[in-house]
């Protein structure tokens, strides 16, 4: 079986860009990994021995690359990669922090109907309730978590997933995309657990808009393949004018997007914005606009058979729609409107 193709590396950023033979030797073992994205154990274990990129530039070409192989493998390493960031800038922020050794989450959601508290006695910290949407919550080692250490505050916790006070529920999860990525509660009894942070720290520290921005990076990278798909499609010898206008659309959008991730990254990098926040909203809607554009055009200019007869591609497709049901749509949009009719309105 011949080597698979990848879009040209890299991305994002230009090819001479210090620390970048970090990513592409982290990309040569990801490559060496048989069944990268679909044998859980082998990817889990490919994502542990990848070391934090020095930069968000560097992350997010990470991110994008490895998508642009696999999407579920992305949808993995990027929690990793979130967590140990978490991690760090706690530490930069003088909180004590746990041994970073091991497999990663971070489970941060809230859902109705269930809640995870925190509580403290004689300085032990114990987690007690329901926490929702936790990925992979069976198969990793430790998951960084929120939980209300009150009313109206929540704190984030390093949590051992191996302790016999948590049990990782195995669903429900029928997803046909990222099936893998068992997205389920976990139920903890009274587990031990680490502080990070003060109460809001989690919300409040810059690297929360990162990391929100760097998952919509693998939403991109997943999508680049799709724009191949369509390019190869337009050269077929009976393309028409339609299939270069569904390439058009898809390479615009992508293009447009790009761009945003780029100039996103370079303010990051360079740290004292002060509107963080709404420029990560801004860019995660930018691009999973584009992410969807390329899902549609691709629908209709290659049809069904790919998704029957292209496992590879059938399974991006899926994997894709599920994930950027991470962005919440209108309601996104609404924040964002919002913070700019309240004065947020630098660029």
């Amino acid at each position: 079986m011949s080597a698979p193709v990848h879009p040209p590396f890299p991305l994002l950023i230009p090819d001479d860009t210090p620390d970048l033979d970090d990513v592409r030797a982290a990309l040569a073992r990801a490559d060496a990994v048989g069944e990268l994205g679909t044998d859980l154990a082998a990817t889990l274990a490919w994502v542990v021995g990848v070391p934090r990129p020095r930069s968000v530039a560097l992350t997010w070409e990470l991110l994008a690359s490895v998508a642009a192989r696999d999407v579920t493998a992305a949808r993995i390493l990027e929690p990793h990669l979130d967590a140990l960031g978490i991690l760090d800038e706690a530490a930069v922020a003088g909180y004590p922090t746990p041994d970073p050794a091991g497999s990663w989450g971070v489970f941060a959601a809230e859902s109705p109907g269930t809640r995870l508290e925190a509580r403290e006695d004689a300085g032990t910290w114990t987690l007690h309730g329901t926490k929702p949407w936790c990925s992979l919550a069976a198969d990793l080692t430790h998951a960084l978590v929120t939980a209300w250490v009150d009313d109206e505050r929540r704190q984030l916790f390093a949590l051992d997933l191996r302790d016999r006070a948590v049990t990782a529920r195995t669903g429900p999860w029928h997803a046909r995309g990222l099936d893998r990525v068992v997205s389920a509660p976990i139920d903890v009894d009274g587990a031990v657990a680490v502080p990070v942070g003060e109460p809001g720290w989690y919300l409040r520290r810059p690297g929360f808009a990162h990391g929100g921005v760097g998952v919509a990076a693998c939403w991109w990278g997943g999508a680049v393949p799709l724009r191949s798909a369509l390019a190869a499609a337009a050269r077929a010898d009976r393309a028409d004018q339609l299939s270069r206008v569904h390439l058009g659309r898809a390479d615009t959008a992508l293009w447009a997007a790009r761009a945003v991730l780029v100039e996103t990254a370079q303010v990051f990098d360079a740290g004292g914005s002060a509107s963080e926040s709404l420029r990560a909203a801004r860019a995660r809607a930018v691009i999973v606009d584009a992410v969807e554009t390329t899902l549609a055009e691709a629908a209709h200019a290659l049809g069904p058979l790919p998704l029957v007869a292209d496992e590879a591609h059938a399974r991006r497709v899926a994997d894709l729609q599920v994930y950027v049901r991470q962005h919440h749509a209108a309601r996104d949009l609404a924040k964002i409107g919002g913070d700019v009719a309240e004065g947020a309105n630098a660029w």
